[in-house]
């Protein structure tokens, strides 16, 4: 959730732990930090934006050559300046923490017992005094204290240390939580995401779960779990600077929705280079595997929960594969008897969210079934515990609001589906050609339906002055109105559920009453009719409706019912076209209220902690 930023040069490195820290805002926090060791250790926090932080550096001769910074998310502790980082422990060390310390409450008791003294309510003190406290006791570097002390540590955490002893070393560690080396000339640089240092570099060598790392300006060196040195593979990032700036854009949330059209075809064209889809897609052993499973499972979080729910559809109607949709937070935390061929598909945007490694990891030790990841960054932890991986080639995504992630995750499904419908022999070359034909015409759709923005504008305009709205759709729609309704509540704060629109009678129809707006989401599909029946019962009781139909829907205004037509003839495809407009939605009311689009509050981007 937090975000890492560190460097070890030949230069003053401020001026690059704080670009940094701007570059990582949007993995939301709510307090900024940095630290650096120039004879003695400074540190400098801050309540708030970055930019606070800035004004406090701008103030005062903050110089070094090594330095680490920090922006936090809080977890342990209320938000507030002295529970930001770094923490220092004896003035000899200063950590920085992603993270969560399961049994911190009882290192913190064995701590204040051997007469440590606390400055925050954090958990991430604890280690740096644990770490002091092996020094002195040890009589060990800080380097050896600091590998002794991690296995005392239940939970997760990617770490930054800077120590007297050696003021010309960084140490990094990690376990559960992302963090990796940026290697330059002259400067070596550690951080949480890669976007924090592409303007500096972009060769990355990512640690694995147990690794500690010693970084300096000549080099760096690697130790796994057992303290031996050991060698990962340095990777070259295929993140622009230009991927993560705003352009022309206002909002990352609009620069990323306008890029879908982008996004969707760099996603979709390995699979429509040829004449057919080929399983290796998936991986060079995809076709095997696919041809002998008899269930899938998908797990996920938020938006990415969403999409496999939209994929369960395709997968069981094309394929006949019976599929399950898992909340990655919930399934490792109840019992299910083993299934055999069964295939555990993981989605994420970051790779890094924390409850579905954890998820994927139980689904693996428990079942020893086949995976794969569909995600969008090639380097993260759950493409290289996956069997099998999908990138979706969306680029790097920094709005908190997920929306070209989103959608390529949807395209990969929806190939997905195809594949294991080829595997299982229940496609045929027309009906092959018939799907390709229809991907191929969706970057357009896409198109077509960002045309509709001024539309939507009215609309926002009315969503911006109420309080509460429900979104409504059936059958493969449903899980679009879950995520039209998520977008909305995430950016502009407006109390918003989705339902399976023949729910409405189960409940939620009590609350519809002349203030209280519908969205419905409407195509031209089986099951239309029982859909208009579901929104006469919302007009009968006084609701307004706003209706996203597809122009031979035969759905007509009239008081109390506003229509935006859709784009016709997507079919199977419909789902991803009608997530457009109700993104675009979402981001107009939030642009009417005046809320933080892009880093709306008490969230975060990458959910690296449980």
């Amino acid at each position: 959730m937090c975000g890492i930023v560190g460097a070890v040069a030949r230069e003053d490195v401020v001026p690059f732990l704080v670009q940094g820290l701007c570059q990582l805002e949007y993995r939301g926090y709510d307090s900024a930090g940095i630290g650096i060791l120039n004879n003695d250790i400074r540190v400098l926090k801050s309540f708030g934006r970055v930019h606070k932080l800035k004004e406090k550096i701008s103030k005062a001769s903050f110089r070094g050559l090594i330095g680490i910074a920090h922006t936090r998310w809080a977890t342990h502790g209320r938000p507030s300046e002295k529970n930001a980082h770094p923490h220092v422990s004896g003035n000899k060390i200063a950590i920085v923490h992603n993270g969560i310390i399961e049994d911190h409450e009882l290192l913190r008791r064995q701590l204040l017992l051997d007469g440590q003294q606390f400055f925050s309510e954090t958990d991430s003190e604890i280690i740096a005094h644990l770490i002091i406290q092996e020094v002195g006791r040890k009589r060990v570097s800080v380097l050896e204290a600091t590998q002794r002390c991690l296995p005392k540590l239940k939970g997760s955490y990617a770490l930054a240390i800077i120590n007297r002893e050696k003021p010309d070393e960084l140490i990094i560690a990690r376990r559960g939580s992302p963090i990796l080396i940026g290697l330059a000339k002259n400067a070596i640089y550690c951080a949480s995401d890669v976007s924090a240092i592409i303007e500096k570099t972009a060769k990355v060598v990512h640690l694995e779960d147990g690794d500690v790392a010693t970084l300096s300006c000549d080099g760096y060196r690697i130790y796994d779990t057992n303290g031996k040195t050991v060698s990962r593979q340095v990777s070259t990032s295929r993140i622009a600077h230009n991927d993560v700036s705003l352009g022309r854009h206002k909002h990352f949330m609009q620069k990323e929705v306008y890029e879908q059209p982008q996004a969707i075809n760099d996603t979709l064209s390995m699979a429509l280079a040829g004449e057919s889809i080929n399983p290796n897609l998936f991986g060079s052993t995809a076709g095997e595997i696919f041809s002998n499973i008899n269930s899938i499972t998908i797990l996920g979080c938020g938006t990415s929960y969403h999409a496999g729910l939209t994929a369960r559809y395709w997968i069981e109607d094309l394929a006949g594969i019976p599929c399950n949709v898992e909340i990655s937070s919930e399934y490792r935390y109840r019992n299910r008897p083993p299934e055999q061929d069964n295939l555990v598909i993981v989605a994420s945007q970051s790779g890094e969210t924390a409850d579905t490694i954890a998820a994927l990891q139980q689904a693996l030790s428990l079942q020893g079934n086949c995976s794969l990841a569909i995600c969008n960054v090639p380097e993260s932890s759950l493409v290289r515990l996956s069997h099998l991986k999908f990138l979706t080639r969306a680029g790097p995504e920094i709005g908190v609001a997920s929306t070209k992630a989103f959608t390529t995750q949807l395209v990969s499904f929806f190939l997905l589906a195809i594949t294991l419908a080829k595997a299982k022999g229940k496609l045929t070359q027309n009906q092959e050609n018939s799907h390709l034909s229809l991907l191929k015409k969706l970057p357009s759709l896409v198109k077509t339906a960002l045309g509709l923005e001024k539309a939507i504008k009215g609309w926002a305009d009315i969503f911006s002055t109420k309080n509460n709205c429900i979104f409504l759709g059936r059958g493969i729609h449903y899980p679009i109105a879950l995520e039209g309704a998520l977008k909305l509540k995430e950016i502009s704060y407006v109390h918003a559920e989705g339902y399976p629109a023949g729910e409405l009678k189960h409940g939620p129809l009590a609350l519809i009453d002349n203030n209280f707006p519908v969205v419905v989401v409407a195509p031209n599909d089986l099951l239309l009719e029982k859909l208009k029946s579901n929104m006469k019962e919302v007009s009968a009781r006084g609701g307004e409706l706003y209706v996203f139909a597809d122009s031979n829907s035969a759905i007509k205004e009239e008081p109390g019912l506003s229509i935006i037509a859709m784009p016709d003839d997507s079919s199977h495809i419909s789902p991803i076209v009608h997530t457009i407009p109700l993104q675009l939605l979402a981001y107009h009311t939030a642009l009417l209220k005046g809320t933080d689009i892009d880093k709306p509050r008490n969230l975060a981007k990458s959910v690296t902690v449980e």
